[in-house]
Protein backbone atom coordinates (compact mmCIF):
# COMPACT_ATOMS: atom_id res chain seq x y z
CA UNK A 1 0.00 0.00 0.00
CA UNK A 2 2.83 2.39 0.57
CA UNK A 3 4.39 1.78 -2.16
CA UNK A 4 1.39 2.54 -4.58
CA UNK A 5 0.61 5.76 -2.47
CA UNK A 6 4.56 6.83 -3.01
CA UNK A 7 3.96 5.88 -6.70
CA UNK A 8 1.27 7.74 -7.10
CA UNK A 9 2.51 11.37 -4.97
CA UNK A 10 5.30 11.62 -7.54
CA UNK A 11 2.98 13.04 -10.26
CA UNK A 12 0.89 14.93 -7.99
CA UNK A 13 3.65 16.70 -6.46
CA UNK A 14 5.04 17.35 -10.16
CA UNK A 15 2.05 18.83 -11.46
CA UNK A 16 1.64 21.08 -8.20
CA UNK A 17 5.20 22.30 -8.98
CA UNK A 18 4.45 23.30 -12.75
CA UNK A 19 1.00 25.02 -11.32
CA UNK A 20 3.36 27.15 -9.09
CA UNK A 21 5.97 27.94 -11.82
CA UNK A 22 3.05 28.71 -14.59
CA UNK A 23 1.23 30.76 -12.43
CA UNK A 24 4.06 32.65 -11.09
CA UNK A 25 4.99 33.45 -14.42
CA UNK A 26 1.74 35.02 -15.58
CA UNK A 27 1.78 37.03 -12.69
CA UNK A 28 5.37 38.14 -13.63
CA UNK A 29 3.78 39.24 -16.90
CA UNK A 30 0.65 40.62 -15.95
CA UNK A 31 -1.65 38.03 -17.49
CA UNK A 32 -4.99 37.36 -16.40
CA UNK A 33 -5.71 33.40 -15.61
CA UNK A 34 -7.82 31.19 -14.48
CA UNK A 35 -7.09 27.86 -13.91
CA UNK A 36 -9.84 25.36 -16.02
CA UNK A 37 -10.92 21.82 -16.22
CA UNK A 38 -8.38 19.70 -18.58
CA UNK A 39 -9.53 17.99 -20.93
CA UNK A 40 -7.34 14.67 -19.51
CA UNK A 41 -5.24 14.01 -16.48
CA UNK A 42 -1.38 15.34 -18.17
CA UNK A 43 -2.35 18.51 -18.52
CA UNK A 44 -2.88 21.69 -16.05
CA UNK A 45 -4.59 23.77 -18.47
CA UNK A 46 -5.79 27.45 -17.79
CA UNK A 47 -7.33 30.26 -20.00
CA UNK A 48 -5.38 33.40 -19.94
CA UNK A 49 -6.04 36.96 -20.82
CA UNK A 50 -2.87 38.61 -22.77
CA UNK A 51 -2.37 42.38 -23.35
CA UNK A 52 -2.36 43.34 -26.76
CA UNK A 53 -1.46 46.68 -29.29
CA UNK A 54 -4.32 47.11 -31.41
CA UNK A 55 -1.80 48.86 -33.30
CA UNK A 56 1.59 46.98 -33.23
CA UNK A 57 3.64 50.09 -34.88
CA UNK A 58 2.13 52.72 -32.59
CA UNK A 59 1.34 52.10 -28.75
CA UNK A 60 -1.11 55.28 -28.57
CA UNK A 61 -3.25 53.35 -30.74
CA UNK A 62 -4.58 51.44 -27.56
CA UNK A 63 -4.65 47.70 -26.43
CA UNK A 64 -7.16 44.92 -25.77
CA UNK A 65 -7.14 41.78 -24.01
CA UNK A 66 -6.93 38.70 -26.03
CA UNK A 67 -8.05 34.97 -25.22
CA UNK A 68 -5.97 32.16 -24.91
CA UNK A 69 -6.51 28.49 -23.45
CA UNK A 70 -2.97 26.71 -22.07
CA UNK A 71 -2.49 23.07 -21.69
CA UNK A 72 0.83 22.06 -20.08
CA UNK A 73 2.22 18.73 -20.22
CA UNK A 74 5.37 19.68 -19.78
CA UNK A 75 8.08 22.13 -20.42
CA UNK A 76 10.09 19.93 -22.07
CA UNK A 77 7.73 19.02 -24.45
CA UNK A 78 6.75 20.62 -27.73
CA UNK A 79 4.62 23.16 -28.09
CA UNK A 80 1.03 23.12 -30.29
CA UNK A 81 0.37 26.49 -30.88
CA UNK A 82 -3.43 26.48 -32.48
CA UNK A 83 -3.96 29.19 -34.61
CA UNK A 84 -7.69 30.49 -34.70
CA UNK A 85 -9.81 32.05 -37.15
CA UNK A 86 -12.63 33.51 -35.43
CA UNK A 87 -13.70 32.97 -31.51
CA UNK A 88 -12.67 30.10 -29.35
CA UNK A 89 -16.05 29.30 -27.53
CA UNK A 90 -14.37 25.74 -25.49
CA UNK A 91 -10.90 24.45 -25.13
CA UNK A 92 -10.35 22.19 -28.09
CA UNK A 93 -7.22 19.63 -28.61
CA UNK A 94 -6.22 19.32 -32.11
CA UNK A 95 -4.63 16.41 -33.60
CA UNK A 96 -1.01 16.68 -33.41
CA UNK A 97 -1.10 17.63 -29.49
CA UNK A 98 -2.12 13.93 -28.90
CA UNK A 99 0.66 12.48 -32.12
CA UNK A 100 3.07 14.35 -30.74
CA UNK A 101 2.69 14.45 -27.02
CA UNK A 102 2.60 18.14 -26.93
CA UNK A 103 1.86 20.60 -24.66
CA UNK A 104 -0.73 22.93 -26.02
CA UNK A 105 -1.74 26.86 -26.97
CA UNK A 106 -4.54 28.14 -28.67
CA UNK A 107 -5.38 32.22 -29.50
CA UNK A 108 -8.28 33.29 -30.34
CA UNK A 109 -8.06 35.82 -33.46
CA UNK A 110 -8.51 39.62 -32.97
CA UNK A 111 -11.78 40.99 -33.15
CA UNK A 112 -13.70 37.47 -32.24
CA UNK A 113 -15.32 36.18 -29.30
CA UNK A 114 -13.79 37.92 -26.12
CA UNK A 115 -10.44 39.30 -28.09
CA UNK A 116 -12.34 42.39 -29.09
CA UNK A 117 -10.74 46.42 -29.03
CA UNK A 118 -12.87 48.80 -27.48
CA UNK A 119 -13.52 50.57 -31.03
CA UNK A 120 -14.12 48.19 -33.64
CA UNK A 121 -11.32 50.02 -35.40
CA UNK A 122 -11.61 48.08 -39.16
CA UNK A 123 -8.41 48.64 -40.28
CA UNK A 124 -6.79 47.04 -37.45
CA UNK A 125 -7.94 43.77 -38.58
CA UNK A 126 -5.49 42.53 -40.91
CA UNK A 127 -3.38 39.65 -41.37
CA UNK A 128 0.11 41.31 -40.55
CA UNK A 129 -1.24 42.90 -37.14
CA UNK A 130 -3.27 39.63 -36.33
CA UNK A 131 0.16 37.24 -36.83
CA UNK A 132 1.86 39.75 -34.97
CA UNK A 133 -0.33 39.20 -31.85
CA UNK A 134 0.82 35.50 -32.66
CA UNK A 135 4.53 36.38 -32.70
CA UNK A 136 4.00 38.50 -29.36
CA UNK A 137 2.49 35.17 -27.91
CA UNK A 138 5.32 33.07 -29.21
CA UNK A 139 7.98 35.25 -27.61
CA UNK A 140 6.41 35.63 -24.46
CA UNK A 141 5.83 31.70 -24.11
CA UNK A 142 9.30 30.88 -25.73
CA UNK A 143 10.55 32.09 -21.74
CA UNK A 144 8.99 28.75 -20.79
CA UNK A 145 8.76 26.00 -23.76
CA UNK A 146 12.49 26.23 -25.52
CA UNK A 147 11.40 22.99 -27.17
CA UNK A 148 10.66 22.96 -31.02
CA UNK A 149 6.93 24.89 -31.63
CA UNK A 150 4.64 23.91 -34.12
CA UNK A 151 1.48 25.91 -35.40
CA UNK A 152 -1.90 24.33 -36.70
CA UNK A 153 -5.39 25.48 -37.52
CA UNK A 154 -8.57 24.52 -39.55
CA UNK A 155 -10.43 26.26 -42.09
CA UNK A 156 -9.80 30.37 -41.44
CA UNK A 157 -7.67 28.81 -38.82
CA UNK A 158 -5.59 27.18 -41.26
CA UNK A 159 -5.36 30.27 -43.29
CA UNK A 160 -4.09 32.13 -40.55
CA UNK A 161 -1.47 29.02 -39.69
CA UNK A 162 -0.23 30.06 -43.41
CA UNK A 163 0.05 33.94 -42.63
CA UNK A 164 1.72 32.90 -39.96
CA UNK A 165 4.01 31.48 -41.32
CA UNK A 166 4.87 33.51 -44.37
CA UNK A 167 5.05 36.66 -42.36
CA UNK A 168 7.29 35.25 -39.13
CA UNK A 169 8.70 32.21 -40.72
CA UNK A 170 11.20 31.45 -37.81
CA UNK A 171 8.59 31.27 -34.99
CA UNK A 172 7.43 27.46 -35.91
CA UNK A 173 9.68 24.65 -37.08
CA UNK A 174 6.32 22.76 -38.77
CA UNK A 175 2.84 24.67 -39.87
CA UNK A 176 -0.06 21.87 -40.22
CA UNK A 177 -2.90 23.81 -41.99
CA UNK A 178 -6.18 21.51 -42.62
CA UNK A 179 -8.62 22.59 -45.35
CA UNK A 180 -6.84 26.11 -45.58
CA UNK A 181 -8.08 28.21 -48.99
CA UNK A 182 -5.22 30.21 -50.60
CA UNK A 183 -7.90 32.51 -52.46
CA UNK A 184 -6.76 34.67 -54.89
CA UNK A 185 -9.85 37.16 -55.37
CA UNK A 186 -12.44 38.09 -53.60
CA UNK A 187 -14.63 35.77 -55.73
CA UNK A 188 -12.44 33.35 -57.06
CA UNK A 189 -13.82 31.49 -60.37
CA UNK A 190 -11.71 28.21 -59.36
CA UNK A 191 -14.75 27.36 -57.17
CA UNK A 192 -17.18 27.41 -60.12
CA UNK A 193 -14.67 24.78 -62.21
CA UNK A 194 -15.05 22.72 -58.86
CA UNK A 195 -18.56 22.45 -58.43
CA UNK A 196 -18.60 21.93 -62.50
CA UNK A 197 -16.49 18.49 -61.92
CA UNK A 198 -16.93 17.15 -58.55
CA UNK A 199 -18.65 14.14 -58.09
CA UNK A 200 -20.92 12.35 -60.76
CA UNK A 201 -22.86 14.16 -63.63
CA UNK A 202 -25.90 12.44 -62.04
CA UNK A 203 -25.64 14.28 -58.77
CA UNK A 204 -24.24 17.14 -59.94
CA UNK A 205 -28.01 17.59 -62.45
CA UNK A 206 -30.03 16.84 -58.92
CA UNK A 207 -28.39 19.52 -57.44
CA UNK A 208 -29.39 22.23 -59.91
CA UNK A 209 -32.54 20.62 -60.36
CA UNK A 210 -33.25 21.04 -57.03
CA UNK A 211 -32.09 24.17 -56.69
CA UNK A 212 -34.43 25.34 -59.58
CA UNK A 213 -37.17 23.65 -57.83
CA UNK A 214 -36.90 26.24 -54.84
CA UNK A 215 -36.41 29.38 -57.06
CA UNK A 216 -39.85 28.15 -59.49
CA UNK A 217 -42.44 31.00 -58.93
CA UNK A 218 -45.12 27.86 -58.18
CA UNK A 219 -43.22 26.89 -55.15
CA UNK A 220 -41.75 30.03 -54.38
CA UNK A 221 -44.93 31.50 -53.99
CA UNK A 222 -45.96 28.22 -51.14
CA UNK A 223 -42.82 28.52 -49.56
CA UNK A 224 -41.63 32.01 -48.51
CA UNK A 225 -45.42 32.26 -46.47
CA UNK A 226 -43.64 28.84 -44.48
CA UNK A 227 -40.52 31.26 -43.86
CA UNK A 228 -42.25 33.92 -42.66
CA UNK A 229 -43.70 31.20 -39.86
CA UNK A 230 -40.39 30.15 -39.25
CA UNK A 231 -38.63 33.65 -38.87
CA UNK A 232 -41.74 34.50 -36.27
CA UNK A 233 -41.10 31.61 -34.27
CA UNK A 234 -37.44 32.01 -34.40
CA UNK A 235 -37.58 35.75 -33.70
CA UNK A 236 -34.66 36.27 -35.84
CA UNK A 237 -34.19 39.72 -37.70
CA UNK A 238 -33.86 39.75 -41.52
CA UNK A 239 -33.15 43.91 -41.85
CA UNK A 240 -29.46 43.45 -43.60
CA UNK A 241 -30.77 41.30 -45.93
CA UNK A 242 -34.62 40.94 -46.41
CA UNK A 243 -35.90 37.13 -46.33
CA UNK A 244 -36.35 36.68 -49.99
CA UNK A 245 -33.30 37.75 -50.27
CA UNK A 246 -32.16 35.56 -47.56
CA UNK A 247 -33.88 32.84 -49.25
CA UNK A 248 -32.08 33.21 -52.86
CA UNK A 249 -29.29 33.38 -51.29
CA UNK A 250 -29.54 30.05 -49.17
CA UNK A 251 -30.61 28.49 -52.41
CA UNK A 252 -27.78 29.67 -54.18
CA UNK A 253 -25.10 28.54 -51.30
CA UNK A 254 -26.42 24.35 -51.65
CA UNK A 255 -23.89 23.80 -53.76
CA UNK A 256 -21.07 25.29 -52.11
CA UNK A 257 -22.15 23.73 -48.63
CA UNK A 258 -23.47 20.37 -49.73
CA UNK A 259 -19.83 19.46 -50.90
CA UNK A 260 -18.41 21.18 -48.70
CA UNK A 261 -19.87 19.27 -45.95
CA UNK A 262 -20.19 16.14 -47.35
CA UNK A 263 -23.88 15.11 -47.94
CA UNK A 264 -25.58 12.31 -49.76
CA UNK A 265 -26.98 12.73 -52.81
CA UNK A 266 -29.33 10.09 -52.64
CA UNK A 267 -30.90 12.65 -49.64
CA UNK A 268 -31.60 15.46 -52.36
CA UNK A 269 -35.29 15.15 -53.09
CA UNK A 270 -36.35 15.23 -56.32
CA UNK A 271 -37.58 18.27 -58.32
CA UNK A 272 -41.27 17.31 -58.26
CA UNK A 273 -41.18 16.62 -54.56
CA UNK A 274 -43.88 18.83 -52.01
CA UNK A 275 -42.41 22.02 -51.32
CA UNK A 276 -42.52 21.18 -47.38
CA UNK A 277 -40.18 18.50 -48.27
CA UNK A 278 -37.95 20.69 -51.00
CA UNK A 279 -37.55 23.63 -48.38
CA UNK A 280 -37.06 20.66 -45.49
CA UNK A 281 -33.48 20.00 -47.52
CA UNK A 282 -32.81 23.30 -47.87
CA UNK A 283 -33.19 24.31 -44.56
CA UNK A 284 -30.84 20.98 -43.30
CA UNK A 285 -27.96 22.08 -45.75
CA UNK A 286 -27.85 25.52 -45.87
CA UNK A 287 -31.03 27.36 -43.75
CA UNK A 288 -31.56 30.68 -43.55
CA UNK A 289 -30.96 31.86 -40.39
CA UNK A 290 -27.17 32.36 -41.71
CA UNK A 291 -28.02 35.80 -43.70
CA UNK A 292 -30.21 36.39 -40.19
CA UNK A 293 -28.76 40.19 -38.84
CA UNK A 294 -27.52 38.41 -35.74
CA UNK A 295 -24.90 36.20 -37.89
CA UNK A 296 -24.09 38.23 -40.78
CA UNK A 297 -23.23 40.80 -37.68
CA UNK A 298 -21.24 37.59 -35.45
CA UNK A 299 -19.23 36.81 -38.94
CA UNK A 300 -18.72 40.56 -39.76
CA UNK A 301 -14.79 40.30 -39.01
CA UNK A 302 -14.33 37.44 -41.19
CA UNK A 303 -16.39 38.81 -44.15
CA UNK A 304 -14.24 42.07 -43.77
CA UNK A 305 -11.22 40.30 -43.94
CA UNK A 306 -12.14 38.12 -46.70
CA UNK A 307 -13.37 41.32 -49.20
CA UNK A 308 -10.06 43.03 -48.00
CA UNK A 309 -6.91 40.43 -48.15
CA UNK A 310 -7.71 36.97 -47.83
CA UNK A 311 -10.14 36.25 -50.98
CA UNK A 312 -13.37 34.42 -51.25
CA UNK A 313 -15.80 33.46 -53.55
CA UNK A 314 -19.66 34.51 -55.15
CA UNK A 315 -22.09 32.61 -56.71
CA UNK A 316 -22.69 31.29 -60.53
CA UNK A 317 -25.86 32.76 -60.66
CA UNK A 318 -25.82 31.67 -64.50
CA UNK A 319 -28.29 28.92 -64.49
CA UNK A 320 -30.99 30.18 -62.32
CA UNK A 321 -31.09 33.72 -63.96
CA UNK A 322 -34.57 33.71 -64.95
CA UNK A 323 -35.28 32.57 -61.55
CA UNK A 324 -33.50 34.98 -59.31
CA UNK A 325 -36.23 38.03 -58.39
CA UNK A 326 -33.92 39.82 -55.27
CA UNK A 327 -30.27 39.21 -55.57
CA UNK A 328 -27.95 41.53 -58.00
CA UNK A 329 -26.73 39.52 -61.26
CA UNK A 330 -23.42 38.89 -59.41
CA UNK A 331 -24.01 38.74 -55.76
CA UNK A 332 -20.88 38.19 -53.24
CA UNK A 333 -20.71 36.40 -50.65
CA UNK A 334 -18.86 38.39 -48.20
CA UNK A 335 -21.52 40.46 -46.51
CA UNK A 336 -19.80 43.46 -44.84
CA UNK A 337 -20.53 45.41 -41.64
CA UNK A 338 -23.08 47.92 -41.99
CA UNK A 339 -22.51 46.96 -45.54
CA UNK A 340 -19.52 49.08 -45.70
CA UNK A 341 -17.04 49.73 -48.82
CA UNK A 342 -13.87 48.04 -48.66
CA UNK A 343 -11.27 47.31 -51.50
CA UNK A 344 -9.83 43.61 -52.33
CA UNK A 345 -5.87 44.37 -52.09
CA UNK A 346 -4.19 41.07 -53.89
CA UNK A 347 -0.79 42.26 -52.53
CA UNK A 348 -0.43 39.41 -49.83
CA UNK A 349 -2.17 36.87 -51.61
CA UNK A 350 0.59 37.27 -54.96
CA UNK A 351 3.55 37.12 -52.08
CA UNK A 352 2.49 34.44 -50.09
CA UNK A 353 1.71 32.18 -53.18
CA UNK A 354 4.85 32.16 -54.92
CA UNK A 355 6.72 31.83 -51.17
CA UNK A 356 5.29 29.09 -50.63
CA UNK A 357 6.07 27.77 -53.73
CA UNK A 358 9.58 28.48 -53.62
CA UNK A 359 10.44 28.87 -49.77
CA UNK A 360 7.61 27.22 -47.46
CA UNK A 361 9.00 23.94 -46.07
CA UNK A 362 8.00 21.86 -43.48
CA UNK A 363 4.39 22.27 -44.18
CA UNK A 364 1.90 19.59 -44.19
CA UNK A 365 -1.13 20.91 -45.81
CA UNK A 366 -4.65 18.11 -45.46
CA UNK A 367 -7.85 18.78 -47.55
CA UNK A 368 -10.92 16.75 -48.21
CA UNK A 369 -11.20 15.43 -52.09
CA UNK A 370 -14.53 16.43 -52.18
CA UNK A 371 -14.46 19.83 -50.15
CA UNK A 372 -15.18 22.70 -51.78
CA UNK A 373 -12.74 24.80 -50.36
CA UNK A 374 -10.34 22.42 -52.01
CA UNK A 375 -10.66 24.18 -55.31
CA UNK A 376 -8.50 27.08 -53.79
CA UNK A 377 -6.07 24.57 -51.79
CA UNK A 378 -2.12 25.28 -52.11
CA UNK A 379 -0.94 24.08 -54.91
CA UNK A 380 1.63 21.12 -54.82
CA UNK A 381 5.56 22.52 -55.75
CA UNK A 382 8.95 20.22 -55.94
CA UNK A 383 11.07 23.39 -54.77
CA UNK A 384 9.87 23.02 -51.04
CA UNK A 385 10.09 20.41 -48.51
CA UNK A 386 6.90 20.10 -47.76
CA UNK A 387 3.70 17.51 -47.88
CA UNK A 388 0.70 17.33 -49.25
CA UNK A 389 -2.53 15.04 -47.99
CA UNK A 390 -6.02 15.26 -50.18
CA UNK A 391 -8.44 12.57 -48.49
CA UNK A 392 -10.12 10.67 -51.27
CA UNK A 393 -14.11 11.07 -50.63
CA UNK A 394 -13.41 13.39 -47.65
CA UNK A 395 -15.12 16.89 -46.83
CA UNK A 396 -14.32 19.93 -44.99
CA UNK A 397 -15.24 18.45 -41.43
CA UNK A 398 -13.32 15.19 -42.13
CA UNK A 399 -10.06 15.87 -43.48
CA UNK A 400 -8.00 14.52 -40.42
CA UNK A 401 -5.33 12.64 -39.80
CA UNK A 402 -7.52 9.75 -38.06
CA UNK A 403 -8.43 9.26 -41.58
CA UNK A 404 -5.26 8.91 -43.23
CA UNK A 405 -4.50 4.93 -45.14
CA UNK A 406 -1.80 3.71 -44.04
CA UNK A 407 0.60 5.21 -46.88
CA UNK A 408 -0.55 8.59 -45.38
CA UNK A 409 0.20 7.58 -42.05
CA UNK A 410 3.42 6.62 -42.65
CA UNK A 411 4.16 9.38 -44.96
CA UNK A 412 3.57 12.10 -42.10
CA UNK A 413 5.04 9.93 -39.74
CA UNK A 414 8.60 10.10 -41.85
CA UNK A 415 8.32 14.14 -42.33
CA UNK A 416 7.37 14.76 -38.34
CA UNK A 417 10.63 12.49 -37.47
CA UNK A 418 12.91 14.01 -40.01
CA UNK A 419 11.58 17.98 -39.49
CA UNK A 420 11.54 17.67 -35.40
CA UNK A 421 13.93 14.95 -35.20
CA UNK A 422 11.98 12.59 -32.38
CA UNK A 423 10.50 9.19 -32.71
CA UNK A 424 6.79 8.63 -33.43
Amino acid sequence: MKKILFLFLIPISFLLNAQSDLESFFRNHSIDFEKIESPNPEFTSYVLYVEQQLDHNDIKKGVFKQKIFLNHRSFDAIMIMGTEGYQMTRNRMYEPTNLLQANQISVEHRFFGESLPENMEWEYLTLEQATTDLHKIRVLFGKLYGHHWVSTGISKGGQTTIAYRYFYPNDVTVSIPYVAPLNNDIEDKRIYKFLDNVGTDECRKKIKDFQKALLKSKNRKKIMPLLKWYVKGSKEKFTYFTLEEAYEYAVLEYSFSFWQLGYKCEDIPEKNADVEVLLEELMRVVGVSFYSDELVSFYGPHYYQAATQMGYYSFETRPFRRYIKALPKNPTAAFLPNKMKVKYDDTYNTKVTKWLAEKGDRFIYIYGEIDTWSATMVEESDKVDSEWFVLKNRHHGDARIMNFNTEEKLRLKNALEKWLRVNL
